[in-house]
């Protein structure tokens, strides 16, 4: 398994089609007009391949806040289903965790839905803490 960072629209297809397991709201060709749009303002991705196969995905931000100085937001975050508990996802947490040493960030954040069990066991055993609730609110209601 290795761990890339997206360097060209060439790589988007197989990146895709992962992001849709957890993004089913789109098409691969809205998902991928959607990453094209994110990544004006920063958003990167980084996946693992195995056997030439994207098995595991991350987008992320770079930023900056007062409450947490430079850090790493992950948006997205997912193992291919059938790659699952095969270390792919640890490996990415790994590469996120190595390149924010490298860029001088001091944390790594995600927010994760309260009824995705599984991902929040994986996250503790990643020693993420549980450090705050997210609230939210809909504009448009």
């Amino acid at each position: 398994m290795k761990v890339h960072l997206l360097g060209s629209n060439q790589e988007l297809d197989g990146v895709a089609k992962v992001l849709l397991q957890l993004r089913p709201q789109y098409s691969s060709a809205t998902i991928i007009e959607q990453i094209k749009q994110q990544q004006q303002s920063g958003y990167q991705l980084a996946y693992v391949t195995e056997k030439g196969e994207v098995t595991c995905v991350a987008g992320f931000v770079v930023g900056e806040k007062l409450a947490w100085g430079k850090h790493i937001y992950i948006d997205d975050l997912v193992t291919c289903e059938q790659h699952r508990s095969t270390g792919a996802g640890s490996l990415l947490i790994n590469w996120l965790k190595d390149y924010g040493q490298q860029i001088g960030a001091k944390q790594l954040h995600l927010d994760s839905g309260v009824q995705r069990f599984p991902a929040h066991r994986f996250y503790l055993r990643e020693r993420f803490d549980i450090a705050s609730h997210h609230f939210s609110f809909s504009i448009d209601s």
